[in-house]
């Protein structure tokens, strides 16, 4: 399928920009990656109630936004822990893909959605730190399920990419330390891997090549995002850090959705292999049309909803 009409019509936003990691890094030139992400919305995202709260932590209190449905939670309701995305240094609460997403997934699966506002990877943070922050979240809404109103046998976990990568971690850390798993494991366009692999899939060189060069990532490139997250070199990453490293047997039901144009999905994709050899019950989706972070786009771009109702439909069947 080709990109979506909607998103390359926005490509002109980008123009002149060095490269998206110079941009990101900019003040000034970061207003353009600002407008292309923007997007106005003819509906807002659905009505439901929130409040703040915190989960104790190893690096002290995690703060977390439980969002429940307008209508009050039914008894045994399905539970939902997830995860923004950001590149371990940016991205909050309030972003779409953060807040719209709880939103929908909320409305959408009659669930108890909570959402972690993380530690960032800035100002000397660097792994553990966030993976810890987000086992600590995690272990939270399980022990507490009874007091949030959900049942915890239906607790899915997930994220959208740094998020992905953060819910994987901590899916296998209680898997090890606690002998416990959430009914399934959600996780959108993730980075798993601490240097993305090369893809050996034709279609997915094929579609990159037609992407604008400034979201072309050059083989074998070395990911700084993955170093400073790491706080070291790729080399010291660990499978609690880069989940695609683990051995992944016992792993519980996950399901991998991939954006089309997106170089990332090529570890998406290696991940969800690899489950599937280790006997994992995994399902992998790709969303087509869509670039890395669509999740931060309206739910009425068709590939959006697409990825939501796949989201909801785990959540609330409690597995893939």
């Amino acid at each position: 399928m080709p990109i979506h009409p909607d998103v390359a019509a926005r490509f002109h936003y980008l123009d002149g920009l060095p490269s998206l990691r110079a941009a990101y890094g900019d003040p000034v030139l970061i207003q353009q990656i600002r407008q292309f992400e923007t997007w106005d919305s003819t509906a807002g995202p659905p009505a439901v109630h929130t409040r703040s709260a915190a989960a104790p932590g190893p690096h002290g209190p995690v703060p977390v936004r439980i969002y429940t449905p307008a209508a009050g939670v039914p008894a045994g309701a399905p539970g939902l822990v997830w995860l923004h995305g950001g590149g371990f240094i940016g991205g909050d609460l309030d972003m779409p893909e953060g807040d719209w997403t709880a939103r929908e997934v909320c409305a959408g699966a009659g669930a108890v959605v909570v959402s972690v506002d993380y530690r960032l990877a800035v100002g000397g943070v660097c792994y553990p730190v966030p993976h810890d922050d987000t086992v600590a979240a995690v272990a939270w809404v399980r022990d507490r399920a009874g007091e949030l109103g959900v049942d915890p046998a239906r607790i899915t976990i997930g994220g959208a990419s740094a998020g992905g990568n953060l819910t994987a971690g901590a899916a296998l850390k209680l898997r090890d330390r606690d002998g416990w798993g959430p009914a399934a494991l959600a996780l959108v366009y993730p980075v798993l891997h601490a240097r993305v692999p090369s893809s050996s899939s034709p279609s997915l060189a094929a579609v990159l090549a037609e992407l604008p060069p400034l979201f072309r990532v050059p083989e074998g490139e070395s990911n700084p995002l993955s170093e400073n997250y790491l706080g070291g070199p790729l080399s010291s990453a660990d499978g609690y850090a880069f989940a695609a490293g683990a051995i992944l047997d016992g792993l519980c039901p996950t399901l991998v959705l991939n954006a089309e144009y997106d170089h990332l999905r090529a570890s998406g994709e290696a991940f969800a292999a690899a489950a599937a050899l280790a006997g994992v019950d995994v399902r992998q989706v790709t969303i087509r049309g869509m670039l890395h972070g669509f999740l931060n786009l309206p739910a009425e771009v068709g590939p959006v909803r697409h990825c939501l109702d796949l989201i909801s439909e785990t959540v609330a069947q409690g597995g893939v």
